[in-house]
């Protein structure tokens, strides 16, 4: 296949390989590591024969004519509704797409680089969920180290206590690449910082819960791996605790990694939207 994006364009338009939950949020986290306009057409097409993905939420996606082609690849496999900011002298982005849901853009109020961190409302069969992506920046250049993280982290953890506001009365998911570990995580690395582990910590303080944990209280399990083989648990998946029963599923799978169209394992989130409503119903009975 041609590098050239605009060759994507020529492809007669697919039909959605799966028809949208109308009762859950499906939401899929999926590392792009820059992928090139190639490499993101075959990311797409992987992406849209999974069950558990009617929501997804792409990080490290670029700028450039990667980017541009991966948002496109999606709007041909059955993604007509897509949150693409741009990103500041070429930074990278995340990206928000659904297969049915319609996406209405909302300001998360994350200050620092907002187009690592855009939100949305999502209505699913009438159900509304809010949907935060993020994407920390890795730990930088010698001459920036940490810089652009840690006020990432910092503008990231002051936004947490008001999304509540932004998306009233509804469950709010918020997950992404945060490229910090929990604290206990199996292997150690001794080279996170405490203000590493308190970003991560932060969550749970403003409200949320970590949806891996919520359900799997002691499995060791990573999504992406470094030059020696030692695993991290990068990728995560949070709601707000108050929904945390609703959690029916979610899990990492290794097969886009394994099959070498990013170097992040997926990760899947199914939230039962349906029983929440009828919980709401019976509190105010």
């Amino acid at each position: 296949m041609t590098e050239d994006a605009t060759q994507l364009s020529l492809l007669a338009p697919a039909h959605p390989a799966r028809t949208a939950s109308t009762t859950h949020a499906q939401v899929l986290v999926f590392n792009t590591q820059h992928a090139s306009p190639a490499r993101a057409y075959l990311q797409a097409e992987w992406i849209s024969q999974q069950p558990a993905a009617d929501l997804v939420v792409l990080t490290e996606a670029s700028s450039g004519p990667g980017g541009a082609a991966l948002v496109e690849a999606m709007g041909h496999f059955g993604y007509p509704h897509v949150i693409a900011p741009v990103a500041a002298q070429g930074d990278y982005r995340t990206v928000l797409a659904s297969r049915s849901a319609v996406l209405e853009p909302v300001d998360a109020g994350v200050e620092f680089l907002p187009h690592r961190a855009p939100a949305a409302v999502a209505t699913i069969g009438g159900h509304k969920v809010g949907v935060v992506g993020l994407y920390v920046p890795s730990r930088g250049p010698r001459e920036r180290r940490n810089e652009d993280k840690r006020d990432f982290q910092e503008a990231v953890a002051a936004a947490l206590n008001g999304l509540s506001k932004v998306f009233p009365d509804m469950p709010i998911v918020v997950l992404g690449d945060l490229n910090v570990v929990e604290p206990g995580h199996q292997p150690h690395h001794k080279v996170f910082g405490r203000w590493e582990y308190a970003f991560y910590s932060s969550f749970a303080q403003a409200g949320f819960t970590d949806a891996f944990r919520h359900l799997h209280p002691a499995a060791v399990e990573h999504s992406w791996f470094g030059r020696s083989g030692q695993g991290f648990r990068f990728d995560h998946v949070f709601t707000t605790t108050a929904h945390a029963p609703l959690i029916e599923a979610c899990a990492y799978d290794q097969t886009p990694r394994t099959a070498s169209l990013t170097d992040h394992a997926a990760v899947t989130l199914t939230l039962s939207l349906a029983a929440g409503n009828r919980e709401h119903e019976k509190d105010s009975a």
